[in-house]
């Protein structure tokens, strides 16, 4: 038993078991009452609970809509939690492509799972660390909102449902993600 955890917590699911399982999140909300699937309504919810503020977003009955999504929201933070104190650290390989491209564009440190130059507390005083962490943060948040949902929203549950908006939007996130990759890191990083 103890060889099968530590497994678990140092190699990640093969893709036939990831793929399926994730593909099986859909018909279970739907079996479960045609609940919604996102990150981002998730902290609509919270808002609404903790702090509505008499914003019009904010105002509608979190515990009705929301109820199941605070405990997924809550079960992502848990599992964070175990998996940092759990799992032994995962050593990141990038191929010698990547890795000379990253410092090219003055990453050297990618020791963990995101350049310390960039992600790292520290960094948040650094032009690179605000625009990335604050800037892109901002971003993420108002593009989540103005596309009525996140990517695991639309690519998983809107796309399942054949939702032509979600289509759009995901096509959206990859060209979003395309443009940012090639265009605009190279300038913030630099």
């Amino acid at each position: 038993m103890e060889g099968t955890m530590s497994h678990l917590f140092t190699h990640p699911l093969p893709w036939y078991i990831a793929g399926p399982l994730i593909g099986l999140v859909v018909p279970a909300l739907l079996l479960l009452g045609n609940k919604p699937f996102g990150v981002a309504s998730n902290f609509r919810h919270l808002c609404a609970a903790l702090a509505p503020c008499g914003i019009e977003f904010f105002s509608h009955d979190w515990k009705r809509l929301g109820g199941w999504n605070l405990a997924f929201l809550l079960g992502i933070f848990a599992g964070a939690v175990v998996a940092s104190e759990v799992a032994p650290p995962l050593a990141l390989t990038l191929s010698p492509h990547t890795t000379a491209a990253l410092h090219q564009l003055g990453l050297h440190d990618l020791t963990g799972l995101t350049p310390h130059e960039v992600f790292a507390w520290a960094s948040l005083f650094t032009l690179k660390g605000f625009v990335s962490i604050v800037i892109g943060g901002f971003l993420v948040g108002f593009g989540t909102a103005y596309a009525g949902g996140c990517t695991s929203g639309h690519a998983i549950s809107g796309l399942a449902d054949l939702q032509p908006a979600s289509l759009l939007a995901v096509c959206g996130f990859f060209a979003g993600g395309l443009a940012g990759t090639y265009l605009i890191l190279p300038i913030v990083l630099r």
